[in-house]
């Protein structure tokens, strides 16, 4: 964290953005630096916010009660939608400029977070109650049970990575507006700018401001007034195990929605198609510079066919195109800083000291990290046992299915995975056996579409799900009604 007081190059697009509270644009004297990872330019100042500006953006979003009609909800979500994709090129643009993610990745990045606000308008608009009939037993009676969704008493906290700046924070703040809730955000101190730029459309759609506050500031200047605040009914969190865990233990009585890690296999059985799955493994390791918790981790691949497959990864890790982010010819940017690119050099050269055998990549200049192959990976090397949250294919091989299923359960992760067979015992096995969130047959880890539940299990989270259907779930309290009929 790097504070105004350092003297740094300003970038042409720099933006001095204020903490959004109450409908206010407010600004410190204390302020945030963030840094473009490619070019070390500063692109970005935002305000260091003190404990008493989050207990008023709490105060504040506390005492307002949303009376949005569904149809008022789904319209600013729909209008925002339309203003996003108007603008998509801006939006991406300042994505790729305080993430270092490529241009490809950043477009894709807009068209997710506009699927995500066109799922919240449709589930807006949906009458999720059920009615129960009373007199379906001896003892039952001429009624009705009726169940009613009604938003939170008290306000939600969201803590945001940096990995999807603004895709992340959307899957927090629509289904909180869907269900009429108030929201304080602190996005990410190194990808802030994407929060604000997606508030900002979200108020010019009609969103009241006081149903969305953003604040920015030092974690631990202001992490537990966040957690701990008495107005405070839920924290949703996606990030790391280790402050995940720690706001667990410090949230109290109240919901927490956590969504950590992964450390999600690849598994290429015997009869895979190779090029398919070659294909899968490289898309899977390297979109969005392997930054993602649902990203190709480690490929499980089956002896008889590691070999060649192996070769075909090599050979379209080769292809794969790395450097400026802003060129849109690239496939890849950097990474989000120098030290994390640095950290994954030291756990490949770690691997390579203990038996790995690297086949082409951990190249590194500053943040940029060029995708790397790693073959004759052990299970307990630490490029594998731990989340590499960056391009880095490790390669490990088995000899059968229960090999495979042991080895993908040895981890303390348990998000996602994919599989490559065309057998239906094997899927069906991996389906029942695999100890994670999700399995897709044919398709990589982080496979999904906006709508569908999303999340893991033992250190990749509580077994919440996320996804805009399951996030209203979550967000909202449930309530049943009950009256004579008949």
């Amino acid at each position: 964290m790097t504070t105004t007081s350092t003297p740094h190059r300003d970038s042409a697009g720099f933006r001095a953005e204020s903490l959004r509270i109450g409908g206010e644009r407010v600004r410190r004297e204390r302020t945030l630096d963030v840094f473009n990872p490619y070019t070390n330019e500063r692109v970005g100042a935002v305000p260091l916010a003190s404990v008493d500006d989050v207990r008023e953006a709490f105060r504040i979003g506390h005492a307002y009660r949303s009376m949005l009609s569904r149809y008022e909800r789904a319209s600013i979500l729909q209008r925002a939608c339309a203003l996003l994709r108007a603008r998509a090129d801006e939006g991406a643009a300042i994505i790729t400029m305080e993430s270092g993610l490529c241009r490809k990745d950043a477009l894709y990045e807009i068209g997710r977070v506009a699927d995500v606000l066109t799922f919240g308008a449709t589930e807006a608009l949906r009458d999720d109650g059920q009615v129960f009939s009373c007199d379906l037993t001896a003892h039952g009676k001429k009624r009705k049970v009726i169940t009613l969704r009604e938003p939170l008493l008290g306000v939600i906290t969201a803590i945001t990575p940096f990995n999807h700046p603004m895709n992340q924070v959307a899957h927090k703040v629509v289904p909180s507006i869907a269900t009429n809730n108030r929201m304080v955000l602190k996005p990410s101190e190194k990808v802030p700018l994407s929060a604000f730029y997606l508030a900002d459309i979200l108020y010019e759609a009609g969103l009241p401001p006081e149903m969305f506050q953003v604040v920015t500031g030092d974690p631990r200047e202001i992490a537990d007034e966040l957690i701990t605040n008495a107005q405070v009914d839920l924290v949703t969190f996606t990030g790391g195990v280790a402050i995940g865990k720690y706001i667990a233990a410090k949230a109290g009585y109240r919901r927490i929605v956590l969504e950590l890690g992964g450390n999600d296999p690849l598994i290429v059985m015997e009869d895979a198609d190779l090029d398919r799955a070659s294909d899968l493994a490289v898309q899977g390791s390297y979109k969005n510079s392997g930054q993602r918790c649902t990203a190709v981790k480690r490929m499980l691949v089956h002896k008889d066919v590691a070999s060649e497959f192996t070769q075909r990864v090599v050979e379209k890790t080769k292809r794969w195109k790395h450097g400026d982010p802003a060129d849109a010819n690239n496939d890849m940017g950097t990474v989000i800083d120098e030290a994390a690119a640095r950290r994954f050099e030291l756990l490949v050269e770690e691997a390579v000291a203990q038996g790995a055998r690297l086949l082409v990549g951990n190249r590194r200049e500053g943040a940029l990290y060029s995708p790397t192959v790693l073959d004759n990976v052990r299970p307990e090397m630490t490029v594998v046992r731990e989340e590499t949250f960056g391009p880095v294919s490790p390669i490990i091989r088995f000899g059968s299915i229960d090999e495979a299923i042991a080895i993908s359960n040895g981890t303390a992760y348990g998000l996602s995975s994919g599989i490559c067979t065309d057998r239906m015992d094997y899927a069906t096995r991996f389906a029942n056996e695999l100890k994670v969130g999700t399995v897709n047959v044919w398709e990589v880890p982080g496979y999904r579409i906006e709508l569908t539940p999303f999340g893991g299990i033992k250190d990749s989270g509580l077994g919440y799900k996320e996804g805009v259907q399951e996030a209203i779930k979550s967000f909202t309290n449930g309530k049943t009604f009950t009256m004579p009929w008949g």
